[in-house]
């Protein structure tokens, strides 16, 4: 995005949507791809990004500080200094630390049941099966049991909540900054766990779209420069810059919420989105200041 013209802005949008381009839900069972598939992905995004200047990308193990990418921003502001724009969320967590370290697999190399997922114990009763498919697709649904990483998507452009990523840019700034505020949850059945329409509820603070319920008992974040996600970017490099902060602990949040909130929301969200392969080349991460 170097000019304030329409169809750059366009393109740039096309770009930032690829983020959302893999609409996917798990619960379905794919016949999982082997090793030299994601080896020779991560193979493919080595080689389109070898000198061609991307910045650092995203995702990453947040409990892994290394990074020799040299493309310096500046970090974006607090997000309660910027717009709300978009909440989506991720089957199984993009990131992998904290709370969420066990591997599912390498998935069909599209996105589809790969990602990380939740460490810890739950109850049967949390377990508790549903009696109907919660945003289902033709690739599967979700389940109690599942994890989710939920995106809370910002920027420094005149932006309004709406659908698509595409609503964080903006004709009058064609460089807005953008940070995630990124928290993994695990789905339960149990409606005394969190809310996630709460969660996702917008209100207007100081002039400024917010979602205030964001939990902040999920420990201290792990902040760094990234970029977008999403499988799109799996073997070729995300070119926008993106201030992440990824909570380390896992949330349980109402299964039965997530029903609710996915049958209607000013996202159009109905649905979990894939995962990126984790971004594991020491030359596409940034260093993480401790």
């Amino acid at each position: 995005m170097t000019k304030r013209t329409l169809p750059v802005l366009a393109t740039a949008t096309a770009a930032l949507f690829a983020l959302n381009s893999f609409a996917m839900a798990a619960g379905a069972v794919h016949t999982a791809v082997s090793d030299d598939i994601i080896a020779q992905q991560r193979a493919a995004l080595a080689k389109n990004t070898d000198g061609a200047g991307f910045g650092p990308q995203a995702p990453r193990d947040i409990d892994s500080v290394a990074g020799t990418n040299q493309r310096a921003f500046a970090p974006a502001p607090a997000y309660t200094q910027m717009n709300l724009c978009d909440i989506h969320f991720h089957e199984n967590a993009e990131h992998r630390g904290g709370e969420f370290t066990h591997y599912a697999g390498n998935g069909d190399g599209h996105g589809y049941d790969t990602g990380y997922q939740y460490t810890g114990q739950l109850t049967p009763a949390e377990l508790k099966p549903l009696d109907h498919p919660v945003g289902k697709t033709e690739h599967g649904d979700l389940q109690p049991g599942d994890t989710i990483e939920a995106h809370f998507v910002y920027s420094t452009a005149q932006a309004k909540p709406g659908p698509t990523l595409g609503t964080c840019l903006s004709d009058a700034i064609s460089n807005p900054q953008l940070r995630v505020e990124a928290q993994v949850f695990v789905l339960v059945n149990d409606p005394n766990a969190l809310d996630f329409n709460t969660l996702a509820d917008v209100e207007t603070v100081n002039g400024l779209y917010q979602a205030p319920n964001i939990p902040t008992d999920t420990g201290t974040p792990v902040v760094y420069a990234g970029s977008t996600t999403g499988p799109g970017y799996d073997e070729t490099g995300s070119p926008f810059e993106v201030t992440w902060s990824v909570h380390p602990k896992v949330a349980r949040v109402d299964i039965n919420s997530v029903d609710k909130w996915l049958g209607h929301n000013v996202f159009e969200e109905d649905h979990a989105h894939g995962v990126r392969n984790l971004v594991t080349n020491p030359a596409l991460l940034s260093q993480i200041d401790q």
